[in-house]
């Protein structure tokens, strides 16, 4: 939740600046256009490097270690928040806000796919980013109501703090134990994580398992003898260009792109702005909070349709209607005279893209990220996943406005329409239904030769 707050903050920052309802002293009201940019886009620019350095550390220390680490640097960031008063101090804090972010994310999408049971796996990682949106609306509404985006941020504090004292009694990752030649123990982590089932119900997920992280080169694992990893940083770069690997990185860099253009993470900083312009007949600063509740309502219902429409069924249709949405909005823009009732409908519209995105592709990406990848680049695949997925966002947000200027506002809602069927069209055939599939399943489909989609049989 915290990471969803952390990501937002910038949008609160840069909306707070031309919000009239702040008739005091600001002293970030003369920024430019070009200093909005950098602050909206800096928190992109940094979650790659967090990224690197938590597929690095996460393999030694263990998720669990990790996630108690940056607590910390989240506590850090919210102290040195307060004191922000130039533009080049928010470049920094951003920077380092955008480090949590991708070394949290990270983590947290390899712990999840880790602990989850197959059947479960898709809705608990959508449980995830539900905690994001949940994050964005909390921050968001807070500003709707203070109107001040220091004392916003102040109150999240809670956040990391009680999710310091949840971690305490949260286990680690079975399959770390196991890499660790911590059998027992692993056992006993994975019967907790099934609710304290009997040892003979968790027999068979716990020998899959071991098959599975046999994969790792790791020796003796029957016998608990926890001789050196063979495995080091060199070798985990080296599985990146076998097929079982490259191929799922390359379907996923893909899916990035075209998820984020439809994701509206383009406009994300520049909200309040988007809103001015439609014309919205309430305040941009609650049309931004309702923005962000449509989001946590799809991821809602992400968690009941999941299992049963599957993740390709769930993403195709998501990603057809953030297309349909996104022309929509461009062609009535450009063609209808402004109007109270088109404005209202291109917010609509605009809602409805955002719940249909939260709802399907953009949570299906990252629940993907945990699936895709075999036992032994696993993390290393969730990190450099993740440091594409926010380079894209800091591409994006970063030249949205000089995008903007050149095309025309409207114009920009129409080439991620057009851009959204040509990701349609990619997703149909090269999109594997990964639902109720373990992650051995999963990882023999991109060993093939031909990873392409048979149609008939989905």
């Amino acid at each position: 939740m915290k990471t969803g707050v952390d990501i937002m903050t910038p949008t609160v920052i840069i909306g707070a600046v031309t919000d009239n309802r702040n008739t005091g002293y600001n002293p970030l009201s003369d920024i430019s256009e070009e200093q909005t940019a950098w602050i909206g886009s800096m928190v992109y620019l940094f979650p790659p490097v967090g990224s690197v350095v938590a597929s690095m550390v996460q393999d030694h220390f263990g998720s669990r270690q990790c996630m108690m680490l940056s607590n910390v640097t989240n506590l850090a960031t919210i102290v040195i928040l307060m004191f922000a008063d130039t533009p080049e101090f928010l470049y920094n804090i951003s920077a380092l806000i955008g480090f949590n972010v991708g070394f949290v994310t990270s983590i947290t999408i390899s712990y999840s796919s880790e602990v989850c049971e197959p059947k479960l796996r898709g809705v608990l990682t959508s449980v995830i980013n539900l905690s994001y949106f949940a994050g964005y609306l909390c921050v968001t509404m807070l500003y709707a109501i203070t109107a001040n985006w220091k004392l916003s941020v102040l109150i999240t504090v809670a956040i990391p703090v009680a999710n310091a004292v949840l971690l305490f009694k949260t286990p680690d990752s079975p399959m770390w134990l196991l890499s660790k030649g911590r059998i027992e123990e692993a056992k006993q982590t994975l019967r907790k994580l099934r609710g304290g089932a009997s040892e003979e119900n968790c027999i068979k997920e716990f020998q899959d398992m071991v098959h599975y992280t046999s994969k790792m080169d790791l020796n003796d694992l029957e016998t608990g003898d926890t001789k050196t990893e063979k495995s080091t940083m060199k070798n985990s770069f080296y599985y990146l260009i076998e097929p079982e690997t490259l191929k799922p990185l390359q379907m996923l860099v893909i899916i990035i792109f075209f998820t984020t253009l439809l994701s509206g993470i383009p406009f994300i900083p520049y909200l309040m702005s988007v809103f001015d312009t439609f014309g919205t007949p309430i305040h941009p600063a609650w049309a931004m909070t309702m923005h962000m509740a449509f989001g946590v309502s799809g991821n809602v219902l992400t968690i009941f349709l999941i299992n049963r429409l599957g993740k390709r069924v769930l993403s195709l249709a998501t990603m057809a209607t953030c297309s349909v949405c996104f022309l929509c909005i461009g062609t009535i823009g450009n063609f209808c005279l402004p109007s109270p009732m088109y404005s209202w409908i291109q917010v609509i519209l605009f809602f409805m893209s955002t719940f249909s995105s939260s709802m399907g592709i953009m949570p299906i990406m990252w629940v993907l990220m945990g699936e895709v990848y075999p036992m032994k680049t696993k993390n290393i695949g969730a990190g450099v996943s993740t440091a594409v997925y926010f380079i894209v966002c800091f591409v994006m947000t970063k030249l949205y406005r000089n995008l903007e200027v050149s095309a025309g506002f409207y114009n920009t809602f129409v080439l991620f329409g057009v851009s959204g069927l040509v990701g349609l069209t990619y997703l149909y055939y090269q999109l594997p239904e990964t639902e109720n599939r373990t992650l051995e399943e999963i990882s023999e489909h991109f060993k093939r030769k031909s990873t392409k989609i048979d149609i008939q049989t989905g």
